[in-house]
């Protein structure tokens, strides 16, 4: 159902994105949802694998579509909607790296379409909700305040101090399974055919 030369390209573009990113950015960031989701797109589109492409759609499909808009708002008008795209006019970023954060354009274009052509499997909701419970703490022990891997420091730039930090990583881990995820799951399960059982 997915042809070939979208594996194979897919596939290298990941493997090529790979090294330069460790390099650039260090290990941690890819604990980042959206880079989670680039990767676990490989195995999905070979397997063929409904449950993972789900998956990896009711996670980033929603904050891809806020840098999405985000980052063509700053393109377009020079104004930046939340700053979620910011660095990808930093010139202190090598071209090709930002070049290649390019994905975030096409990722949640891809993961729509293979949920179109393998269907919506509706365990992705539980299962992606059980990733989030393990990454964010994860991504707070590992990250720091200025990389902020996916917002465990607070939403922007600047650390919040509202809340404990373990506390507002505790929030996080209700926020995002309620406020994103459900919704999504919502959607997806309205508008998508049922995955194959």
């Amino acid at each position: 159902m997915i042809p070939i030369g979208l594996k194979i390209t897919y596939t290298v573009f990941v493997c090529a994105l790979l090294p330069i990113y460790w390099r650039q950015y260090g290990p941690a960031n890819f604990l980042w949802f959206s880079d989670i989701a680039l990767f676990a797109l490989v195995p999905a589109l070979w397997l063929e694998n409904a449950l993972l492409v789900s998956t990896m759609a009711i996670s980033v499909v929603f904050f891809e579509a806020l840098w999405n808009a985000d980052f063509f708002s700053r393109l377009l008008t020079g104004k930046s909607l939340i700053g979620l795209s910011a660095y990808m006019f930093d010139p202190k970023i090598p071209l090709l790296i930002r070049g290649l954060s390019c994905f975030h354009i096409v990722l949640p274009l891809l993961l729509l379409w293979t949920v179109h052509r393998l269907g919506y499997d509706q365990r992705a909701f539980v299962w992606q909700t059980v990733v989030a419970l393990v990454v964010l703490p994860i991504s707070y022990l590992v990250s720091n305040p200025q990389e902020n891997v996916n917002w465990v420091y607070g939403f922007g730039q600047k650390p919040q101090t509202i809340l404990p930090a373990p506390l507002f990583v505790i929030l996080l881990m209700l926020l995002f399974p309620l406020a994103i995820y459900l919704p999504t799951h919502l959607l997806f399960a309205r508008i998508f055919r049922a995955a194959a059982a």
